[in-house]
């Protein structure tokens, strides 16, 4: 549980920082450790030895069989929400409860997670910007969501706005990670604009990037830019500690963009991560011109 939830540091945004209030930053962390487990499952990152299907149990060699694991988490999950055979098994389930009955979660967010992991097992490249987005509303959208309902400020505007943070977010980390993702046989960058910079997989493969490349990758990350602008309003929607976490965020990304940037656009060699005073330059811009309202 614990090398689950240590993998928040490397993140490009804070996860649960200190000075939120203790119900949030719990609420968060195992929002977090949520998230990063499924992904963890579906990317087969989980520890060895098998301990975490055993937990859901299963024989410990289904720990390689990701959609089997999947299934069995999913099982765990509607245990959180009630399900008729018991409570939860898995330690990071276990820690989930009490937030869902203490903010009145609803199970969709959670199962947009897994069901997002399960396209990753069928679908290994996106051919339109479309489908690409459509993919972002399962991995990334929930998380966005669940932190509003954590804090009590969903509205419909405030979601639309998170929407587009989290897309954002989801395609900065995109291409960010384009030689790891490559490794696990994943393009996430669509085909069609692959076609468009002429742009071949071999080439993404490359030590570093040539020409057409960082075009490319120089396209999606104003694409990201002008994404986390559209959901900018959210940081001045809201008040306090929740607008600093909000601000993190979005500064978070912008920092990450402004790596990539600065890296020339070349994230072949492994992904441009900003600088601690970088990110809070970001986030300090972020809370100067966020628009406020409400």
């Amino acid at each position: 549980m614990s090398a689950t939830l240590d993998k928040a540091a490397a993140e490009n945004f804070p996860v649960a920082p200190v000075f939120l209030p203790r119900a949030w930053r719990d609420g968060l962390t195992a929002v977090y450790g949520y998230a990063r487990l499924v992904d963890d499952i579906g990317d087969g990152d989980l520890a060895p030895g098998g301990h975490d299907a055993v937990l859901l149990g299963l024989d410990p060699a289904a720990v390689d069989d990701r959609l089997a694991m999947l299934d069995a988490f999913e099982a765990d999950l509607r245990r959180v929400f009630g399900g008729t055979d018991g409570s939860p098994r898995h330690p990071l389930l276990q820690a989930l409860q009490p937030v869902v009955r203490a903010h009145g979660l609803t199970p969709e967010p959670f199962l947009a997670l897994i069901e997002a992991n399960r396209q990753d097992q069928r679908v290994a490249r996106y051919a339109t910007y479309a489908d690409l987005v459509g993919y972002c509303e399962l991995s990334a959208n929930p998380v966005g969501r669940l932190v509003l309902s954590l804090t009590g400020t969903s509205t419909p505007e405030r979601i639309r706005r998170s929407d587009a943070v989290c897309t954002a977010l989801q395609i900065v980390e995109h291409v960010q990670d384009v030689a790891e993702d490559l490794g696990r046989d994943r393009i996430y960058l669509p085909a069609e604009d692959l076609r468009r910079f002429h742009v071949t997989e071999a080439q993404l493969a490359a030590p570093s990037a040539g020409a057409s490349v960082r075009s490319l990758i120089a396209f999606e990350t104003e694409r990201a830019r002008e994404l986390l602008n559209e959901g900018t309003p959210l940081v001045g929607s809201v008040h306090g500690r929740l607008r600093l976490l909000l601000a993190g965020f979005v500064g978070g990304g912008r920092a990450a963009l402004r790596a990539v940037t600065a890296a020339g656009f070349d994230v072949l060699p492994g992904p441009p991560k900003p600088t601690k005073s970088g990110l809070l330059r970001e986030v300090a811009a972020v809370l100067r011109t966020a628009p406020r309202k409400g």
